[in-house]
């Protein structure tokens, strides 16, 4: 059995705004079903929904870090899609944390965090989805959303680029792992990008000095990266498994 084009089932964890409500968009806009995950901003994740094109997209809310809270969500989008064709693995935690001013307390509780959300998350999801994948035996695609700074160093956030660079080698052991059962996974790593979240920073020279970072003089919109994902997550990618592809305009360049 191929892959669809279209008229896949698709969750989206951590998708009630930002570069979530943007990857739901354009996966409903290729005429997938999506299930919109939230934790707790249920009144955006609705909002979501409704922008979404289409019909059949579901709401589902739930404490991802934790691996029963996972486990509910992914039955829950499984039973309300009717299966799973596609994971994109988007939730995700980035507090500041300096080590030369955190204290040892937060420096540890903010590296749980970290984990659990980023990483642990992001590995439970991908089996849950997975295993269903194979019970179904159907192909599918799973999609993780790391960074930049898994490459570059993020010295005031460095929980973040460690759990990312992470999801990014979890990513490549699991496309090893899973191509027997036609299921390719792979990871974008964006450099900075604007949302809601984000916004004020583009203001004065703060923005100047971000937008610099690219030779384009610019950054990323949601949707550009949403776009690489729904490629990634397509039946034409399936020899693009294992990748990690750096989404960042030039602004940092691996060897």
């Amino acid at each position: 059995m191929n892959l669809s084009e279209s008229g896949r089932r698709v969750l989206v964890s951590g998708a009630s705004r930002g570069l979530g409500r943007a990857l739901a968009r354009t996966f409903a806009e290729n005429g997938d079903r999506v299930a919109v995950h939230y934790n707790s901003r249920r009144e955006e994740a609705e909002r979501t929904r409704e922008l979404l094109p289409g019909a059949g997209h579901v709401l589902v809310g739930g404490d991802v870090s934790d691996p029963a809270g996972a486990a509910r969500v992914a039955d829950e989008a499984f039973a309300a899609l009717g299966g799973i064709d596609v994971l994109v693995n988007n939730a995700a935690v980035n507090l500041r944390h300096p080590l030369p001013t955190t204290s040892y307390e937060e420096w540890a509780a903010l590296w749980q965090a970290h984990v659990s959300v980023n990483l642990l998350a992001t590995a439970n999801l991908s089996h849950l989805a997975a295993r269903r994948m194979i019970t179904q035996g159907t192909p599918g695609r799973i999609v993780n959303i790391g960074s930049r700074g898994a490459f570059r160093g993020e010295p005031d956030h460095p929980a973040y680029g460690a759990t990312k660079a992470a999801v990014h080698a979890l990513g490549q052991s699991l496309a090893v792992s899973l191509a027997p059962y036609g299921i390719g996974v792979a990871s974008v790593a964006p450099g900075f990008f604007d949302t809601e979240r984000v916004a004020h920073r583009l203001d004065g020279e703060e923005g100047a000095v971000i937008r610099a970072q690219s030779p384009f003089g610019r950054v990323a919109s949601a949707e550009e990266i949403a776009e690489a994902v729904r490629w990634l997550a397509s039946p034409l990618a399936e020899w693009a498994s294992g990748t990690v592809l750096d989404l960042n305009g030039a602004s940092h360049l691996r060897t």
